[in-house]
């Protein structure tokens, strides 16, 4: 292409190098950093200069992209603060231009011709980016509950639409484009044969889940999301997590179900060994967002694998725009991303799983220890009584409830909706580990019913421990969604628990202890965890 027509090589035109070279130069700013670090990806360049960040878009066109016009690099930048706003308004300031004199001198800021538009950002540490954050091992598991609160507010906020076509038709063009990737791909980045089971699975599962995808579209869960929701795009600031940096270059990509912009992150989270945050937020968000999300999870291991291909073609266009020393590892990258692509789409089988044992016997700990190593990735949904009794009065899950919150109608109403919550759970073709004291035979023989009645297997699990023990731990909760309390265990230990039925463990020792004798008792039973 032409000097002055648009990008060359893949990368960007000689005017905008010229304003690449410009932005590079810590003179260009007022007051003038020391130094200035640039960010290059497939989409942008973003220039760390002081307190702040400055952004352009890379004048490129994509199958999926069209950057290539300064009109349209302008308006991306304009929408990029109005979306971004929604979760991360203390980042996004203002969008200025970069403009020429009659002498050819750029300027930021300036008052002759606009030659690109910058997007002003408060510049943040990238070592609290969740991706360098995963990679260093600093994330947390309470990092990951709050996550899924933040993930759980925007969709409970977002633009619902109300459109059975918008579930199928964007899904169908991202799948043909994803088989013309994977042909391309075959037989050098991934072999042929795996680049057709991708595809061919991935035809199979969308067609199957058509009828659920609409439903859902009708019904409001295909909202205005983010869009683009991987770990990079995630900060933790102040000690709370940001969702920054969402898709703003179209709309109707953004415009999916919700559950399919939770699956970049944990695909992502996935990608980097960390299957038990997946979990974790799979299950906060869950708890967090409406009850229809449970037989969602039916298309979820689609979702995942179309991540996991997204990102892999990302992982190929970078392999074109690098250096030559850089390509390969892009290109493993994207090999990476295809295989787990192709994993997400292995079968798996239902079961459900009871953890009863009166408070204090670490039945929540264990369960959540339990669930992200029991069947397919992310794991297995948890049910928890004690979150359902509170979901039930409207309250926190820290808030504590009087007494006329645990008489007995309300504990079998408590037990009725855990039922309800995990035979949707089933209903997706997922495994679910439903997490209550179950100290009487019937609310025992209750669950094992829908065990029954969905015809998969049952394990139940009793944890034993002693009375001191359990009165102790109990006396050492913080911050905990159940409300028992030594008087409790204490009233509790003078239950007639009648035939136990389930599957005794020993609740002494380490998490690890007692997570490791649950999977080996489930492993006795069905041959594998």
């Amino acid at each position: 292409m032409a000097a002055g027509g648009g990008p060359r090589d893949g990368r960007f035109s000689l005017e905008q190098a010229k304003v690449i070279e410009f932005l590079s130069r810590p003179g260009t700013y007022d007051p003038a950093p020391a130094a200035v670090d640039r960010i290059e990806t497939h989409a942008s360049f973003v220039f760390l200069a002081g307190a702040f960040a400055y952004k352009i878009k890379r004048e490129v066109k994509l199958p999926f992209l069209d950057f290539s016009t300064l009109q349209k690099r302008h308006q991306a930048c304009l929408n990029e603060p109005r979306l971004n706003r929604r979760t991360a308004p203390d980042i996004y300031r203002e969008v200025v231009p970069v403009t020429v004199d009659a002498s050819g001198r750029l300027a930021l800021r300036g008052q002759g011709e606009p030659v690109e538009w910058v997007l002003v950002m408060r510049r943040f540490g990238q070592e609290n980016l969740f991706d360098r954050m995963a990679r260093e091992g600093r994330l947390s598991l309470d990092a990951m509950h709050r996550t899924a609160l933040a993930v759980a507010a925007l969709h409970d906020a977002a633009d619902r639409i109300l459109t059975a076509d918008q579930a199928v038709v964007p899904l169908e063009k991202i799948i043909s484009e994803h088989e013309h990737v994977l042909q391309q791909a075959a037989g050098d980045v991934i072999p042929q044969a795996a680049a057709d089971s991708l595809a061919r699975r991935t035809r199979t599962a969308f067609e199957r889940l058509k009828p659920l995808l609409m439903r859902r579209a009708a019904t409001g869960f295909v909202r205005h999301c983010h869009g683009d929701l991987h770990l990079r795009n995630i900060v933790e600031i102040e000690g709370d997590p940001v969702l920054f940096d969402a898709l703003e270059f179209d709309d109707s990509l953004a415009t999916i179900d919700v559950l399919y912009d939770l699956a970049f992150l944990l695909m992502d989270l996935g990608k980097h060994g960390l299957g038990a945050y997946a979990n974790a937020v799979l299950n906060g968000y869950l708890d967090n967002s409406d009850t229809g999300n449970l037989l969602g999870l039916a298309a979820l291991p689609l979702f995942l694998s179309l991540r996991a291909v997204i990102r892999g073609k990302v992982e190929l266009l970078r392999s074109q725009l690098a250096e030559p020393s850089q390509a390969k590892a892009a290109r493993d990258e994207a090999r990476d991303y295809f295989e787990l692509a192709l994993q997400f789409l292995e079968p798996e089988a239902r079961r459900l799983i009871a953890v009863g044992g009166l408070s204090g016997t670490g039945k929540s700990t264990i369960a959540r220890a339990m669930a992200p190593r029991i069947g397919a990735f992310p794991g297995r949904g948890h049910v928890r009584s004690d979150l359902e009794r509170k979901r039930l009065f409207g309250v926190a899950p820290t808030d504590r409830l009087s007494a006329t919150a645990y008489t007995q109608y309300v504990s079998d109403l408590v037990y009725v909706l855990c039922r309800k919550r995990a035979a949707l759970v089933l209903e997706a073709g997922k495994w679910v580990i439903v997490d209550a004291v179950h100290a009487r035979p019937h609310e025992r023989e209750a669950i094992a019913a829908v065990a029954a009645e969905h015809g998969v297997p049952f394990t139940g699990l009793w944890f034993d421990a002693p009375g001191d023990v359990l009165e102790e731990r109990v006396a050492d909760r913080v911050g905990d969604v159940s409300d028992a309390t030594p008087e409790v265990v204490r009233e509790q230990l003078r239950y007639d628990l009648g035939e136990i039925g389930f599957a005794r463990i020993d609740a002494g020792g380490s998490v690890e202890q007692v997570a490791e004798r649950c999977l080996n008792r489930l492993k006795a039973e069905s041959g594998s965890p």
